[in-house]
């Protein structure tokens, strides 16, 4: 049976129990997405960006049975934060846990209440960036999600908003599978703080769409919360406008399977860009980066920043590209993977790729793999720090570069604090 074959085999299995509405502004995004996913079919191990990462838990069609997580009285990520919070459970959108979504220079809306109305401010968003970012290579599992996402949140920025928008994704179901979609529009000058946090399902599957104008500011912190047994795969997709600003960290302590995909093209002059990342696993623990960025205007900048602590055999995979077209003169370009190793089974692997068209730019890229520097061990410990606390410190050190993408400090705070329960949680 051919490759192809298999592809389209597994995607009849997979889109087999799924269904959209047929009716409002949602329906032809929706149509046109299923055609293009027909085309294309699911992923497979055998292609190139998914070689490192074994697709299969993700094409299947139900979800593995995943064990819902107790915190106990641990505080959740971004509790202390001052934030507009809506709850999904299972996919299923909880407004008497949710507070209430008016937010000056902020209009929000949810998917499923606004789908079959005849016409949207979103129309022209929803499915177009992740349309756009099927090229040069094919994202089946976002196609996948614009043609049957269950619901998902539209939000449109027009000024200042004054408190972050939280998003709080809830397991309820041992088995739920949720796909989620987000549109988020930032008019120019507009600025907004997205948070994301929680386990959400068995298996989960989200795309965000973020168009930012000219001016405009975008926000975004990402909390992968302790769920191990989830299985995850989100997906970003950004255009900027003339001297935009967008920048997202996400923090990821467990997880027996996550891939976050983030494409990002910048149509502007002088926008910037800074896609971070901080994971941490233990175990039988599979976290994947893969990052594919555009300067498609002069004097952009972007910053790649992605570290990993790995321990007890757990693997990390970071796939980031940067693509300068031949109009992107004064590009800044960094790129940096780096990994903690803690035992001898853990493993790294990373594909750097940088792809220049222009001739006055600076681009660097790296990636390393190592342990832990057993001179600073050393000499912590003859300082008195105990070995445990040693350990934890120079973990935290590792990780401060990727941590310092954040600009709110009282945020930045917090993931520390999350990082630190952490690896008190796992010391050795």
């Amino acid at each position: 049976m051919s490759v192809a074959q298999v592809k389209q085999d597994a995607l009849a299995a997979r889109i087999a129990d799924l269904s959209f509405a047929e009716k409002g502004w949602l329906a032809a995004p929706r149509r046109a997405a299923l055609d293009r996913l027909s085309a294309v079919g699911l992923p497979g191990k055998r292609d190139e960006y998914w070689r490192y990462t074994d697709p299969a838990a993700l094409n299947a069609p139900a979800a593995a049975p995943a064990a819902l997580f107790d915190p106990g009285d641990e505080p959740q990520v971004f509790d202390q934060i001052d934030r507009v919070k809506l709850v999904f459970v299972d996919g299923v959108f909880d407004a008497a846990a949710s507070d209430d979504p008016r937010l000056s220079g902020v209009e929000i809306e949810r998917l499923t209440e606004v789908a079959t109305r005849d016409s949207h401010w979103a129309s022209g968003l929803y499915g177009a960036l992740e349309a756009r970012g099927q090229n040069p290579v094919s994202r089946p599992q976002a196609i996948l999600n614009t043609a049957f996402a269950t619901d998902g949140v539209l939000i449109r920025v027009t000024g200042q908003a004054k408190k972050p928008v939280s998003l709080i994704y809830k397991q309820g179901s041992t088995t739920s599978d949720v796909i989620l979609h987000h549109c988020i529009q930032l008019e120019a000058g507009a600025e907004l703080t997205l948070l994301e946090n929680g386990a959400a399902a068995a298996r989960l599957n989200t795309v965000m769409e973020v168009e930012v104008d000219d001016g405009a500011r975008f926000h975004h912190i990402r909390g992968q919360g302790r769920a191990h047994e989830r299985q995850a795969v989100t997906h970003i997709f950004a255009r900027l406008g003339k001297e935009s600003s967008f920048k997202s960290f996400t923090l990821s302590a467990n997880g027996r399977l996550t891939r976050n995909e983030c494409v990002i093209e910048m149509t502007g002059e002088n926008a910037v860009a800074h896609v971070a990342g901080a994971a941490v696993g233990d175990g039988d623990f599979h976290h994947d980066d893969t990052v594919f960025l555009t300067h498609g205007a002069p004097g952009c900048e972007s910053r790649q920043v992605f570290k990993k602590v790995l321990k007890n055999g757990a693997t990390g995979v970071f796939q980031g590209k940067i693509l300068v077209k031949q109009v992107a003169q004064k590009t800044d370009g960094y790129q940096i993977s780096q990994s903690l190793l803690l035992d001898d089974d853990s493993q790294f692997l990373a594909k750097p790729e940088l792809e220049i068209y222009a001739d006055d730019v600076k681009c660097s890229h790296g990636s390393t793999s190592g342990a832990i520097d057993e001179t600073a061990l050393f000499y912590l410990q003859s300082r008195g720090v105990p070995k445990s606390i040693a350990q934890s410190l120079l973990v935290l050190a590792f990780l401060a570069e990727a941590i310092s993408e954040i600009e709110d400090a009282e945020i930045a705070e917090d993931i520390r604090t999350r990082l630190e329960s952490w690896l008190e949680r796992h010391e050795r």
